[in-house]
């Protein structure tokens, strides 16, 4: 028997002998999952045509799916398909042109001595020589998939495929009935209940067929392989650990477990809140010398707009809720931005040393231009997914790891113990579970405290205690900390006073140091 004979009897064998990891540089091992799914998979009928138009492997993360597509890919095109054999990598929602698929089989191919040879590489295209096969990315613009006759497609991750170009695309590249080799190969976990219906629809035709292994379904022409198990010897107990201690839980089940979830969850434990209200702290009410980002949050009839104030405290390596305010509208008496919000920030800006006031630019446009006039650091801070899941992750994990100091505060606690997860397949972000609720605060804390987590290596006076100045300047409404002083000065002490004299700052003051330093070269 002939290698391609062997190969085309048994899958399994074409890529144990013939795929390398770019890793090691060695042969492929299969696990016993994998070889059960492949070799039912590709029992051909008496004539050679597939059995099943429809693959679907679902398993935990990091189970091998993406390295299990491309052994699938490269089988069918190189084994199965003959010469012109065209294959398909299909880029979900959230990945670009070239999907992860695509290319994790160009460093197999090229890690493979029997196929790098005969291997033309381009930056969306393989083709192979002998065959003038080819493996092409596409992204899911289902005009791209338009015509083609495919001889198998991966289809990786479908549970994100939620928009219709889309679904259209993977419509396109379902198999044509006059080749004998033709099909769709979906790699994925669980998605997120009534959303990914690309993938919960395949998932319940297969749960609704017959099982025929363990795990393993076929009906009419899908064979699904759906588990909850871990099959790959480097998910352990260690590592699932690790997993659920980092992931929210809702998270954990579906990527960890491979179980469908609805979008919602709450958002943090409400024990880890409370472990990060120190009833020793108050608010700040004043310390210029302090950098500041606020976060800001506004509604002008329903919901509440809340500002937040947050900075790092170097010392503990923690972020800590200086000051906030929550302001409450209703659709009869709606909100005055200018003698609430704006009076507010220009009101903070005396107060503390502001970095950036992060806020979402819908109904707040001519307010942020006004501020932006004053001298206020504005900042666009659009609620995007992107931004959204950013600050919602940032929060979450420094909330769960206690790297948060809160003074107590009733609204907030509220708030959090209100506030839900709200996950979709572009992202995630904090949401309220009814219309009624007031989370805006846990929102406004989100952008805030994002900022202080990223302005933390900028250069920082700590936590200076606010003084009134004595000394000669005569300026007396703000206070720094002695070192700030000696940055400033070059001075140990200002200008003679003793070791209790207490220090000024702002602008003012630093334009008196320069008055008075002028001064002294007279």
């Amino acid at each position: 028997m002939t290698d391609i004979a062997r190969w085309m009897a048994d899958p399994c064998a074409f890529i144990e002998e013939v795929l390398h990891d770019p890793l090691t540089g060695r042969p492929f091992q299969l696990n016993p999952a994998q070889r059960r799914f492949l070799r039912v998979a590709f029992r051909l009928t008496p004539d050679g045509r597939m059995r099943y138009t429809d693959l679907c492997f679902g398993a935990p993360k990091k189970s091998g799916k993406t390295a299990l597509a491309s052994f699938v890919l490269l089988y069918a095109i190189l084994v199965l398909g003959g010469r012109y054999a065209e294959g398909f990598a299909i880029a979900n929602d959230h990945e670009q042109a070239r999907s992860r698929v695509f290319q994790a089989m160009k460093r197999i191919v090229e890690a493979s001595p029997l196929l790098a040879a005969d291997a033309e590489m381009h930056r969306d295209r393989i083709t192979f020589r002998a065959s003038r096969a080819t493996i092409t990315a596409l992204a899911t613009d289902y005009a791209g998939g338009a015509g083609a006759n495919p001889t198998a497609t991966s289809i990786d991750e479908p549970w994100a495929i939620t928009t219709e170009a889309g679904v259209r695309m993977v419509d396109e590249m379902v198999a044509p009935p006059t080749v004998r080799i033709g099909f769709r190969f979906f790699t994925s976990y669980a998605g997120f209940s009534g959303e990914s219906t690309l993938l919960e629809d395949l998932y319940k035709r297969g749960l609704a067929g017959k099982q025929i292994g363990p795990d393993l379904y076929e009906a009419g022409g899908l064979l699904m392989f759906w588990t909850h198990d871990f099959t790959a010897p480097w998910q352990t107990e260690k590592w699932r650990e690790q997993m659920r201690s980092s992931l929210r839980p809702n998270a954990y089940l579906r990527l960890i477990e491979n179980r469908w979830v609805s979008g919602e969850s709450s958002f943090i434990d409400p024990a880890w809140w409370d472990a990060c209200v120190d009833p020793e702290v108050h608010p700040v009410v004043s310390n210029p010398g302090l950098p500041v980002w606020i976060g800001l949050d506004a509604s002008t009839k329903r919901d509440s707009t809340a500002i937040v104030v947050a900075s790092w405290d170097t010392a503990a390596k923690k972020c800590r809720l200086v000051w906030h305010r929550i302001f409450q509208p209703t659709p009869d008496d709606p909100l005055n931005f200018e003698a609430t919000v704006e009076a507010t920030l220009l009101s903070l800006a005396k107060r503390f040393d502001i970095r950036a006031v992060r806020f979402d630019p819908f109904q707040l446009v001519a307010t942020a231009q006004r501020l932006m006039a004053a001298g206020l650091p504005m900042r666009e801070f659009p609620q995007s997914v992107p931004n959204l899941t950013e600050a919602s992750t940032n929060l979450y994990e420094l909330v769960k790891g206690g790297n948060v100091i809160s003074y107590p505060d009733d609204d907030i606690k509220l708030a959090m113990q209100r506030a839900v997860a709200l996950e979709t397949s572009r992202g995630w972000r904090i949401a309220k579970e009814k219309a009624s609720h007031r989370i805006d605060v846990v929102v406004a804390l989100g952008m805030a405290a994002l900022g202080a987590v990223q302005g933390q290596e900028e250069p920082q006076t700590g936590w200076p205690v606010a003084y009134v100045a004595d000394g000669p300047t005569g300026i007396g409404e703000r206070g720094v900390s002695a070192h700030e002083h000696r940055m400033m000065t070059g001075r140990t002490d200002p200008y003679g006073t003793h070791g209790g004299d207490r220090y000024v700052g702002s602008m003012e003051w630093a334009r008196a140091i320069h008055h008075a330093r002028e001064k002294d070269k007279q």
